[in-house]
C-alpha cells in the first residue's frame, strides 16, 4: 500500500538508532501504526517492536525581497518512530 514514503536520517535519529535501535521513516498522514509496522517489516525483514507517530503541520513562511513580500507555506506531514527487535538492522546504504 506503500504507506512510507522515505526513511528520514538525520543527526538526532542516528543517534537515537545507535542507542535504542530506533529508525525514523517520514509517512503518508492516513496511515495508523498498524499499517506502518506491517509494511517495515515487510520491506526490511525485521521485527518491529513499537511504532511512534508525530503529526507535524504545515508552517507559514514569508520573506522580504526586491519583488515584495513572498507568502508560501511548508508542507505538513507525519513522521513514524520504528523500535525494532534487538539484533535487527535496517542498512539504508547498502543499495548505493
Amino acid at each position: 500500500m506503500a504507506f512510507i514514503i522515505k526513511p528520514l536520517v538525520t543527526e538526532k535519529v542516528t543517534a537515537q538508532t545507535e542507542k535504542n535501535n530506533v529508525y525514523c521513516f517520514v509517512v503518508k498522514p492516513q496511515a495508523n501504526k498498524q499499517q506502518i509496522q506491517e509494511e517495515v517489516e515487510a520491506l526490511y525483514n525485521v521485527s518491529v517492536v513499537s511504532v511512534n507517530t508525530v503529526n507535524y503541520a504545515g508552517k507559514n513562511k514569508s520573506r522580504y525581497t526586491k519583488a515584495g513580500l513572498l507568502r508560501g507555506k511548508t508542507n505538513a506531514f507525519k513522521k513514524a518512530y520504528v523500535t525494532l527487535k534487538k539484533g535487527d538492522v535496517i542498512d539504508f546504504y547498502s543499495n548505493i
